[in-house]
């Protein structure tokens, strides 16, 4: 199974809605978690979205990731909301996992806070899927990550291969998105950093991020090595 290690403390997750990115984000406070560094997860999705990481934070906060949820998460209200204990990352030690949202309004409220980010260092992941509705082609996602680049006024470091379809995604499934993942690097100058895909018995994933569907798994254990 990859394992991630960033290269700064800040590490941003962001990419389209329904690309992922929160279960790319999650597992990643998970996988810190596990071995044992000192890791905040800060819900960055400031209009409520379908899934969230703050549907993680119970699980999360029993593995020792602190999270950081805005006021209005899991509620009717959406109303973007960001708490002050953000600021606190930047001048913490640990690790700090930042789920964006997909769209402009969540891009723009991450460029708030790029001064920071810059003087910490950051690692910025885009998390993309040819399997969704509004990034098919490798064209549609990056101009999407352009957008979010734009507005957030950071520049996404990698890319995270997310190109899958649950847990009926297979072998072909994943070799059918090489093609697409490499125009998109090629497109945008991003290199791939990994590809992800959730725990199966059939699929070798000795190369793969391997997760845990946290926007729709309960009680499902994935690797620890």
């Amino acid at each position: 199974m990859y394992i991630y290690s960033p290269k700064n403390r800040i590490i941003i997750v962001t990419g389209h809605f329904g690309s992922g990115k929160t279960n790319v984000a999650v597992n990643i406070a998970m996988q810190l978690a596990r071995r044992g560094e000192k890791t905040t997860l800060i819900d960055f999705d400031v209009v409520n979205p379908y899934f969230r990481a703050a549907d993680s934070k119970s699980e999360l906060e029993s593995m020792g990731v602190r999270c950081i949820i805005p006021e209005f998460a899991n509620s009717n209200v959406d109303v973007p909301s960001l708490p002050p204990d953000i600021y606190s990352v930047f001048d913490g030690v640990g690790y700090a996992v930042f789920d964006v949202g997909g769209d402009e309004t969540g891009a723009v409220a991450l460029g708030m806070f790029s001064a920071q980010i810059k003087t910490c260092g950051y690692d910025m992941l885009c998390v993309c899927s040819m399997y969704r509705p509004l990034t098919p082609t490798a064209e549609d996602t990056a101009g999407l990550l352009a957008d979010i680049e734009g507005h957030s006024r950071l520049r996404v470091t990698g890319l995270v291969n997310n190109s899958n379809v649950g847990y009926a995604t297979d072998a072909d499934t994943l070799a059918a998105s090489g093609e697409y993942i490499s125009r998109v690097s090629a497109l945008t100058g991003v290199p791939l950093l990994f590809s992800a895909t959730f725990a199966r018995g059939d699929i070798d994933t000795s190369e793969l991020f391997v997760m845990k569907n946290v926007t729709r798994d309960i009680g499902i254990d994935i690797p620890t090595t």
